[in-house]
């Protein structure tokens, strides 16, 4: 058992931050920068921004608070509108993705961190805003880096005006208030309430109860010892959540209880049911969104499965993956203190305290780990030219920063220079990824934008269709909205269609397997798409266009994810930029040999494999992009020497980026290039010509040698690339190992020097030398010692000298050999050698060999 004491509030009208009121107005009075650390449950981000308001430091402005998530900043800013007294959309709003909850009176406004960053795009010098307040900046939100970033420029070069306030409730405040230099820091201590936190006894094995299970069993077994007060328990996601809340149901001592579930996805109006109070005892199941910002009164019990799902971008394979992941230490102790705000609380935590100690301190920060290329349009649009000289609070990874520009170039956002191009500008009107944006604008050159905005809205919510709904259902929705199509959007589409035909009513959405609250929620965006584009000037009327249309425009956006199918017995795929992936079973475009996926995911098996999976795909024809995209289909010839036929094979390939389109043999290969690919063989000797001897070879060292030891002479030596050309000139008109069988080698060799060089290489460098007896040995050149001869002691007598070669400048070392052809004696120095090492070499000898001729 462990005791940790957490923040907590006192009365409804006082707040732990309300006792830093006059510090926080007397250090923005002074400072345009401030850090305020400040517990969970503190009040920071309900009573600051009123604090401004009520000191007069909004009178000519907003202040403008961000926040990491979309349910906060529609929470608070209901919260604090309620606590003035104002009406919501008036002095007090909010704006997120989509939605804009405000007039030309307010003055408080909560708002998201993509949003502030797409109003300083339009808005440079962000006109009319007097105080950014970035809240909860501890979850380093990858928005919430930018957006900072990009204020403390404008606050130095043209705001100086313009006050920043940085909170949080943990955070590295030293390696902030280095960012931030010269910045106020102050903390706010709050009042504690002790939280008893109590871990498993051991680790789980794999035949361990699953995570929902063991919830629902922590809660029956604090109810029965006693717990009381409201209950929080914290799911990874949506799937998890309904389970849990299944299994509380059938849970004796959560009868009478109101349970209710809490994420991103819900309707505003069950979001609001979740955090509301009641008259009874209720149970809240939760994603990581209560973690922070959102306060849930009256718990006295968190249940913490400690995981949570964790986007995270592999830019080495441009895929997303959105697995479930042991949360931080920092966040289980944010988790645990929401039990502690006012009142003693209790926390369960569903995995050991040994287990705990090996979590990460802190999460890995969204720059690090998130894909980038809409925030990187947005500062390429800001004026941003070198991101990787940008003045990030931590760098991304470089690959990560030249995956997206690389993506954006694709989708025609950046040039080949990296400068943002006018159709780039264009994307950033649509508040929604460059991939949706491009498909949007290609939409008005096919008169479908309508089609398109459908398409886009059915995407950015939670999936339409239910997970693994059952054979039953699959089969009523395959008989209803039917099983074939060009891509999965028709598919979804017509699953909208129905539901919107249903009145979204549950059970018959269903019987189909839909989400109905989903199919809900694509209404009101497809909406706000066609106004945007209506804005733009594009011509969102219904227009009868074939679906070739809108195939067309999801390849515009989708480029980077065409996919060809590497066969038709399994539904694996190879994508551009050298990716490859897994089509998803249920999508309906399984015979099409070529298509784009608007999502590439890895997905975690029962078995905790990994697959990447290919899902929303649409069938694409090759022939569009010759029209689409001219200047990227480019014909390649590739030459290769194929080691098992052994020979050389040529492909004329056409390619769509790095994706091969189609191919046919080039026979005969290009006949340089084949020799070169031989002569590269032959190096590395993997195959050999015949007649390059052993005599080549010397004649080659005498070459070198000698051009080294008279460089008078100027002759040409003949290095590894010299080498190589050679080879390549033996190789000329040959395609196979076979047909360097009868090659000239020397031939081509000696050509290397002229005539006259060659005659001048025999003299001075010969193959054989004369001996003053009459004999010519045959020289033995070499790269590391000097030219040798060897004899027999008896074939040298008469010889008083050694000879020299290379114009009398190198003596040859002779190598005396007895009878039996060992050496007895290596010199130069033959005078020497006969005066005084032969008697005693002879006497030795001699015995040995009485039979041979002894002078």
């Amino acid at each position: 058992m462990v005791t940790e004491h957490f923040m907590a509030t006192g009365t409804n009208n006082w707040l732990p931050i309300d006792d830093l009121e006059p510090e926080i107005v007397n250090a923005l009075s002074h400072e345009s920068r401030l850090v305020l650390q400040a517990p969970t449950g503190s009040g920071k981000s309900t009573r600051l921004p009123q604090i401004l308001w009520r000191h007069g430091m909004l009178t000519g402005g907003q202040v403008v608070v961000l926040q990491p998530r979309r349910l906060a900043a529609r929470l608070l800013g209901a919260f604090v509108a309620r606590e003035l007294g104002v009406q919501l959309g008036a002095e007090v709003g909010y704006q997120i993705r989509f939605e804009n909850v405000t007039n030309a009176t307010t003055r408080i406004r909560f708002v998201t961190e993509g949003v502030l960053l797409r109003q300083m795009i339009t808005d440079p010098k962000l006109s009319g805003v007097q105080v950014l307040v970035f809240d909860e900046f501890h979850e380093r939100h990858l928005y919430g880096d930018i957006t900072l970033a990009q204020a403390l420029d404008l606050q130095e070069q043209h705001r100086p005006d313009l006050k920043l306030v940085v909170m949080s409730a943990t955070l590295d405040v030293a390696g902030l208030e280095e960012y931030l230099h010269p910045c106020r820091v102050l903390r706010s201590e709050g009042r504690t309430y002790p939280v008893q936190i109590e871990y498993l006894a051991g680790r789980l094995g794999p035949k361990s109860p699953p995570v929902w299970q063991l919830a629902a069993g922590a809660f029956e077994h604090d109810t029965a010892a006693g717990g009381t007060g409201d209950v929080l328990i914290f799911m990874p996601g949506s799937y998890e959540i309904q389970q849990t809340l299944a299994a509380l149901r059938d849970c004796g001592e959560a009868r009478g209880c109101l349970l209710l579930p809490l994420h991103g996805e819900l309707s505003p109006h069950d979001q609001d049911a979740a955090v509301a109070r009641y008259d009874r005892r209720k149970i809240v199941v939760s994603t990581n969104v209560a973690e922070t910002s959102v306060t849930i009164d009256g718990v006295r019990l968190v249940i913490d499965s400690g995981l949570a799902r964790i986007p995270r971008y592999d830019a080495n394979r441009g895929i997303n993956t959105l697995l479930i992941e042991k949360i931080s230490q920092a966040s289980a102790d944010q988790r645990a203190g929401r039990a502690g705000r006012t009142a003693p609380g209790h926390c369960l935590r569903l995995w050991s305290q040994r287990e705990h100690e090996e979590r990460a301190p802190q999460e890995l920060p969204e720059v690090r780990r998130l894909e980038l290329s809409e925030v990187v349009l947005m500062l390429k649009a800001a004026g941003i030219r070198d991101l990787r000289a940008f003045r990030w609070l931590e760098p991304p990874a470089i690959d990560s920063l030249a995956a997206a520009e690389l993506l954006l170039t694709d989708l025609g956002a950046l040039d080949r220079a990296g400068h943002i191009t006018p159709l780039g500008r264009q994307m950033l009107a649509f508040p929604l990824h460059p991939r949706y944006a491009r498909m949007l604008l290609a939409a008005a050159e096919h008169r479908c934008v309508r089609h398109a905005a459908l398409v886009a809205a059915l995407t950015q919510g939670r999936d339409l269709f239910i997970r693994n709904p059952g054979r039953e259902i699959i089969q009523s929705r395959s008989d209803t909205l039917g099983d074939r199509a060009d891509s999965d959007f028709w598919v979804l589409t017509r699953a909208w269609n129905f539901a919107v035909k249903q009145g979204f009513r549950v059970e018959a959405c269903r019987r189909l397997g839909i989400h109905a609250q989903s199919a809900r929620q694509v209404g009101p965006l497809f909406q706000q798409f066609l106004d945007i584009a209506r804005r733009e000037g594009l011509d969102v009327e219904t227009h009868d266009v074939p679906d070739t249309a809108l195939q067309r425009c999801i390849l515009a956006g989708f480029s980077d994810r065409l996919a060809r199918r590497l066969d038709q017995g399994t539904l694996r795929c190879e994508l551009v930029h050298g990716r490859h992936g897994q089509l998803a079973r249920e999508s309906v475009v399984q015979n099409a040999p070529w298509l784009v996926a608007a999502e590439v995911r890895e997905v975690q098996g029962s078995d905790r494999s990994l697959t990447t999976l290919l899902s929303l795909a649409t069938a694409v024809d090759i022939s569009w992009l010759h029209e689409m995209f001219p200047g990227e289909v480019e014909t390649r010839f590739d030459v290769r020497f194929d080691s098992v036929s052994r020979r050389v094979l040529a492909e004329e390939r056409q390619l769509f980026r790095d994706l091969e389109l189609a191919s046919r043999r080039v026979d005969p290969p290009p006949t340089a290039e084949a020799a070169r690919l031989l002569a590269a063989e032959v190096s590395a000797g993997r195959l050999t010509l015949p007649h390059w001897s052993h005599a080549v070879e010397q004649w080659i060292l005498r070459l070198n040698l000698l051009a080294k030891w008279c460089p008078e002479f100027e002759l040409p030596p003949i290095g590894d690339p010299e080498r190589q050309h050679l080879l390549e000139q033996i190789c000329f008109g040959a395609f196979s190992a076979r047909d360097l069988k009868d090659r000239e080698v020397a031939r081509v060799v000696h050509s290397w020097v002229s005539p006259a060089q060659h005659t001048l290489i025999d003299q001075a460098m010969p193959e054989r030398v004369p001996l003053s007896n009459g004999r010519t040995p045959k020289v033995v050149y070499d790269l590391e010692r000097p030219p040798r001869i060897a004899l027999r002691i008896q074939e040298l007598y008469g010889v008083e000298s050694a000879p020299k070669i290379a114009q009398g400048r190198v003596p040859v070392v002779v190598e005396i050999l007895a009878p039996n052809m060992r050496p007895v004696q290596v010199t130069q120095d033959l005078a020497s050698f006969w005066r005084e090492q032969y008697p005693r070499v002879k006497q030795e000898l001699q015995r040995k060999y009485p039979k041979h001729t002894w002078q």
